[in-house]
């Protein structure tokens, strides 16, 4: 049995007449750009995310950049973060005219280590990005005990609804930083059908910039008090999002389910590292990741015998060619190298049948007993 890695219409057949009104509303209307669904949208991300202000935008990428245009980030200046991540996190320090400035991860959680901040912070440090990598939150308030007063932008893209006990009280993922900002790409856990994002804040007047710089910087027709961008949230998708948005928790929980399945599954397995959730976090699993020295034979393995798998991500950023300008060289972040050279990750999506991830927990065993 073939196992897809994500299978995006197996959960569209449970919520379709759900998302097909909430389209079919918006055509009707005929309010393609930032009619009422994204507002509605906005107002529920803003309760989920425990923050006063959220506000969309085209898509994950364009959150980050437009976070760092309103933190007045631009040229000469530097914003310290992870390079095992997706590219978009420094894609958009470069975009924007910044220096990216790599620290290494955390081994455990893959996300950005709070200790190696200090040595990295400059009098150029404009601002911190931590990336809640596959669904877990970053140590957001470690990076803010060591980051003294510099902001913190929270690349969310891959933990809509996941928490972290801080202190004893309960916070969302964007909740905590100066700016959080969140992607709707399809594979997310909050997928919509095309491109999507938003920024959260509790700032009054960084919302306000963010509501400027994602219209050409005006909040007026024709009047434009910053030179800003192009990048508003479709009012299709937002409409798609809001229809999904109530599905989400179960969603997450479904992961967590499969997650935990795989957990004791593979425990008897001594190569295999399964996932790790810091004990204050509930990860939403937007990946299943383990970690193994013989990665590249078992994905073979498993892409021979039709089992879903992807390796996120094969080359940290430091060592990408386009950023070879910074001077980074090869063993300078070795837990970032190690974990692109030992990471795969496996189908974990909510509506895996049970079929299906015996069949998963079958390719991968049957690699180690040959």
């Amino acid at each position: 049995m073939a196992v897809p890695l994500l299978d995006l219409k197996a959960q569209h057949a449970t919520i379709r007449q759900d998302v097909v009104a909430a389209m079919m509303s918006v055509v009707d209307d005929q309010t393609f750009i930032l009619g009422e669904a994204v507002s509605v949208l906005e107002r529920q991300v803003a309760a989920l995310s425990q923050c006063t202000y959220a506000i969309g935008c085209a898509n994950g990428t364009d959150a980050i950049l437009l976070a760092l245009r309103a933190l007045n980030v631009g040229r000469d200046d530097e914003v310290i973060t992870t390079p095992f991540t997706f590219f978009a996190t420094a894609g958009a320090i470069h975009n924007i005219g910044a220096r990216p400035v790599f620290v290494d991860i955390d081994p455990k959680t893959f996300n950005i280590d709070p200790h190696a901040i200090a040595a990295a912070i400059t009098p150029r440090t404009k601002v911190i990005i931590a990336v809640d990598l596959f669904g877990q939150m970053a140590a957001i308030e470690q990076l803010a005990a060591v980051a003294s007063n510099i902001p913190i932008v929270e690349d969310a893209a891959q933990s809509i609804g996941a928490s972290r006990v801080i202190d004893g009280r309960t916070v969302m993922a964007g909740e905590r930083a100066t700016i959080g900002t969140f992607s709707f790409f399809p594979s997310k856990n909050l997928g919509g059908y095309g491109d999507g994002g938003m920024m959260v804040t509790q700032s009054d007047s960084l919302n306000e910039s963010l509501m400027k710089l994602r219209v050409h910087g005006g909040r007026k027709t024709y009047f434009h008090e910053l030179v800003g961008f192009n990048s508003r949230l479709d009012t299709l998708q937002a409409a798609v999002l809001a229809a999904k948005l109530p599905h989400l928790e179960a969603w997450s929980a479904a992961r967590r389910a499969n997650a935990a399945y795989y957990d004791h599954a593979f425990a008897e397995i001594p190569e295999i590292v399964t996932p790790y959730v810091d004990p204050a976090n509930t990860s939403i699993y937007n990946q299943y990741t383990i970690r193994l020295r013989d990665r590249d034979a078992l994905q073979a393995h498993l892409k021979s015998h039709g089992i879903g798998n992807s390796v996120y991500y094969p080359l940290p950023l430091h060592l990408q060619p386009c950023f070879a300008y910074l001077g980074y060289a090869q063993g300078q972040f070795p837990e970032s190298e190690r974990a692109s050279n030992e990471v795969i990750s496996l189908p974990v999506y909510p509506e895996l049948t049970a079929a299906q991830k015996a069949e998963v927990v079958a390719g991968v065993r049957s690699f180690f007993v040959r």
